[in-house]
């Protein structure tokens, strides 16, 4: 951590290497670990329920819509395996899984620097594990929602499907953009305090730029490529052909996002840790 103590000013190339990003979040992963558990503990700090209500909230959700679109709407998913009403609500949940990881990340970012000013402070004190331990909370919570989708599945449609297995994977580029927008949203909150409203509402727009409620094929041809600019598009798409229609990835599209997304998070690292030494003089 010598680098964080010394006088002589880090260049970019220092911060470029995805290796020693990796090398030295793995050095702080006990640190992380503790912040995250304390995390996740505040978060139900006083509840009757605690930690149960990250089961309990999923599931009420999911028989939420359940009961909205396969009671009310007799809504049905274009392309889905079985005719069972209940198979849009399994499917509009597994978007919402993705999309409230990257929600729950991203909107929480602006705050995190300036809310732990006492950190700040801390000259060896490695600030850029803020935004890690903030999506691992949101990651965290994202698995107790699979966990009830899961037995939603079993409920409803009476069957798994074995390409869940391959979820890890879409986790991958998932992760990577929400660390890379994380770390530089994190720093530019110091800077610009009012980025956490607009911020808000651009998760807003891209809540419905995003084929949560709705299939890629239910979008008109020639504004199509409007939605695949937006890479949660892919991963909530995939997140349903894993979870829930047994159908591999597109190995192309998967490669492509996880690269851009990778260029993101590398970016966002090398921001965050290269405007790190005025956050003291800022905050």
């Amino acid at each position: 951590m010598s680098h964080l103590i010394s006088a002589k000013p880090a260049t970019m190339r220092q911060y470029a290497n995805p290796f020693k990003m990796v090398r030295h979040l793995w050095q702080q992963r006990d640190l992380i670990t503790q912040f995250t558990k304390r995390q996740i503990l505040q978060r139900y700090k006083g509840s009757y329920l605690g930690v149960l209500w990250s089961f309990v909230t999923p599931l009420v959700m999911l028989l939420i819509y359940t009961f909205v679109f396969s009671v009310v709407f007799q809504a049905r998913w274009e392309g889905a395996v079985t005719d069972n009403h209940a198979e849009f609500a399994l499917m509009l949940f597994a978007g919402l899984i993705a999309f409230n990881v990257f929600s729950e990340a991203i909107t929480t970012a602006p705050s995190l620097i300036t809310s732990n000013g006492n950190y700040v402070k801390k000259v060896v004190f490695p600030l850029e594990i803020l935004p890690v331990t903030n999506l691992a909370t949101a990651l965290i919570n994202s698995f107790f929602s699979l966990l009830i989708l899961q037995i939603g599945m079993v409920v409803f449609l009476g069957r798994c499907s074995w390409t869940i297995i391959l979820l890890p994977l879409l986790y991958i580029p998932l992760t990577l953009l929400c660390l890379g927008l994380s770390w530089f949203l994190a720093s530019l909150g110091v800077f610009i305090r009012d980025i956490g409203p607009l911020l808000g509402l651009v998760v807003q727009m891209l809540f419905f730029l995003t084929p949560i409620f709705y299939p890629m094929t239910a979008v008109p041809e020639n504004v199509r490529f409007v939605i695949y600019l937006n890479p949660l598009a892919f991963i909530v798409n995939h997140f349903r052909r894993v979870i829930l229609l047994n159908q591999m990835p597109d190995w192309g599209e998967f490669w492509l996002v996880t690269a851009a997304t990778f260029i993101v998070c590398m970016l966002g690292y090398i921001w965050f840790m290269k405007s790190k030494r005025v956050f003291a003089d800022v905050v």
